[in-house]
């Protein structure tokens, strides 16, 4: 396979010492790198930037970037579009360590979202940096031998959706009108 992991994503923040101690202090991420540049080196548009990286665990980055003479939103959302859409997803080791992030943001003063179930596969919870990113921490809550499941009928789930775009028909794969009901296999 051509990639092998996810080295940085990166997105546009507000103020970048803002957001490094948030990264560092609130979420614990290193501070790997930060560089910075009048002219974008792969366009050479003139903009004036830094760019920040913050490692995880794994050796994979989240990035960003203040442009303070550039328009736009610092969260980089289209306005149009809704806000849970566009986020920074962390994985940790378990659900204790889920619901004692939540009670440590909670204490910082971070409202916090859930936590939420997805489809048994994940459990996450949500909540916003000072930029407006969304973020979530989820953590697998499926027995590893379920994934090959989950990726038999990805294609049909893709398929179905692309037939409706609305879930009116999912009981043809779920075996309900709500929810994932499956049969054991």
């Amino acid at each position: 396979m051509l990639c092998k992991k996810l080295h940085h994503a990166a997105f546009r923040c507000r103020d970048a010492a803002e957001t490094t101690r948030f990264y560092t202090e609130v979420l614990g991420l290193k501070f790997a790198h930060a560089m910075g540049e009048d002219h974008v080196p792969s366009t050479g548009k003139y903009s004036p930037h830094v760019h920040i990286f913050f490692e995880m665990e794994d050796g994979s980055n989240i990035a960003f970037f203040e442009c303070p003479n550039d328009e736009g939103e610092p969260s980089g959302r289209d306005p149009k579009t809704p806000s849970w859409v566009q986020h920074f997803a962390f994985e940790v080791d378990s659900l204790e360590t889920l619901q004692q992030a939540k009670q440590d943001l909670e204490a910082k003063g971070l409202k916090v979202v859930g936590p939420t179930n997805h489809d048994d596969f994940i459990t996450s919870i949500y909540f916003f940096d000072p930029s407006g990113h969304r973020l979530e921490l989820t953590t697998r809550t499926c027995d590893p031998s379920r994934y090959p499941v989950f990726e038999a009928e990805a294609p049909q789930v893709l398929a179905l959706w692309n037939e409706t775009h609305d879930w009116s028909q999912r009981e043809k794969l779920f075996g309900a009108q709500s929810g994932y009901v499956r049969q054991d296999t």
